[in-house]
């Protein structure tokens, strides 16, 4: 509120008390206060966004996956879980069947099965003499030796024989469940209705339909109306219609010390970026500033922004794509040609460091579209003539640049300008082939009076 930034607000006041943390906004007359809250739900901490890393392992390999896919693999894990289960399951009721159905036998005639363990001689023959005896494999043979003395009688088979009907509804409904995959999934939403009941708890976060976040982020959009942009050396930005500039009849007020160092025709739907003395830029949107008129001195973007204490702003570009490339000249004759497309984010992110390099002193910044020509001239009164194309452009924002000028020793570039046609008398004195090029001296018949540097 004390930067500006949002324009629905007139005043911001704190009533907390010992009820609990309170803050009243007040509006201005006809501000949208559900558009106000989204705002507020972006710019401040009221609302966070958190990202997750869906990098899974899937038969051992890592991939990364959406939340559907996500889902589809859970599922399809948790199908094989209870596939597993349930064949194991089925194994071990198929395994106790085949037991009692053996000890079934046995209750034909017990006496037989005492009489063939009592008349046989040695221990390792009385599972074959069974087996002889009963018609049973040898699994079963092995179960009814190894029954105590006192259990062979007709009550305990009898009991234990009762369980074959339920165990062959059993395995036959196992059976049925690794055969048909419907069911296998109303086993898996049954398993997670139990979870749910066992373990639930409510909710704590609110479920946003996609039609409630259509409404919701709809935005007001921005006017692409056009407008006039000054900036003074001083940091002092002015945005003014075509209209007022039109009706006003002095120059443009600004401090007897300052004065306007950039102007730009451009809309108000453009984006500024704001280049300062510490290697940081800034960034903001034109409609982000309020209408003035020549007559006022306008905002003090330093302040506007929360820039750091001894903060000034040394250049302002302007786009609406980030296309094209931003040029850093500094003093020891290296230049560094940045992709616009760098200072891009994805989010509102207001300010980026390491704007440009700081190995050396900045002496001038320049925006530019295309490649252009640009005169170089360096504390010898050297001048170098040079195509931006000549050098290649990076995407690290604080490279150094490569060598454009080669100085001596307590030289530097001073000042940097766009060349203008007919400007030297022969151009190709100042041109060279390679790069960097110690540039030449200005010849007789271009000795005259130069041009303002930027």
């Amino acid at each position: 509120f004390k930067a500006g930034s949002l324009k629905e607000i007139s005043d911001v006041r704190d009533e907390t008390d010992k009820n609990g943390l309170k803050i009243t906004i007040d509006l201005k007359r006809g501000a949208d206060p559900d558009k106000l809250m989204l705002k507020l739900y972006k710019q401040t901490p009221m609302e966070d966004t958190f990202s997750c890393n869906f990098n899974v392992l899937i038969a051992g390999m890592p991939q990364v996956l959406g939340v559907k896919q996500l889902l589809t693999e859970w599922i399809a894990f948790r199908t094989e879980c209870v596939r597993r289960r349930t064949f194991y399951e089925l194994q071990k009721c198929r395994d106790k069947l085949h037991l009692l159905q053996g000890l079934q036998k046995i209750l034909l005639d017990i006496d037989k099965a005492i009489r063939i363990i009592r008349n046989t001689d040695e221990e390792k023959e009385v599972v074959t003499n069974l087996m002889i005896g009963f018609g049973i494999d040898e699994i079963q043979a092995e179960y009814v030796a190894e029954i105590k003395l006192r259990h062979l009688n007709r009550e305990y088979i009898i009991k234990h024989t009762k369980d074959i009907e339920g165990l062959q509804e059993t395995i036959k409904d196992l059976e049925e469940i690794l055969a048909k995959g419907q069911r296998v999934k109303k086993i898996i939403i049954a398993e997670l209705q139990n979870v749910v009941k066992k373990f639930g708890k409510p909710r704590r976060s609110e479920i946003i339909y996609q039609t409630e976040i259509a409404e919701e982020e709809a935005e007001e959009t921005v006017s692409n109306e056009p407008v006039h942009i000054f900036i003074s050396r001083e940091g002092y930005f002015k945005k003014i219609t075509p209209l007022s500039l039109r009706m006003s009849t002095g120059e443009q007020k600004v401090k007897e010390t300052d004065e306007i160092a950039y102007s730009y025709d451009t809309t108000n739907d453009v984006e500024l970026l704001f280049f300062t003395n510490k290697n940081q830029v800034y960034k903001a949107k034109a409609d982000d500033f309020e209408f003035t008129k020549a007559s006022a001195l306008g905002d003090y973007v330093p302040s506007k922004l929360d820039m750091e204490p001894e903060e000034t702003v040394s250049y302002m570009a302007l786009t609406k794509d980030y296309s094209g490339n931003m040029l850093f000249f500094f003093e020891n004759g290296k230049v560094a040609k940045v992709e616009m497309s760098a200072y891009a984010t994805k989010t509102n992110r207001k300010k980026l460091i390491k704007a440009f390099s700081d190995k050396s002193p900045l002496v001038a910044s320049l925006y530019l579209q295309q490649d252009a020509e640009l005169v170089l001239v360096s504390s010898a009164g050297r001048h170098l003539l040079f195509n931006t194309a000549a050098i290649s452009a990076k995407t690290t924002k604080d490279t150094q640049g490569v060598a454009v000028f080669t100085l001596k020793k307590g030289q530097r570039l001073m000042t940097v300008r766009p060349y203008k046609e007919g400007e030297f008398a022969k151009p190709y004195r100042y041109r060279t082939k390679n790069l960097p090029s110690t540039g030449a001296l200005l010849s007789a018949e271009d000795s005259g009076e130069q041009m303002t540097l930027i």
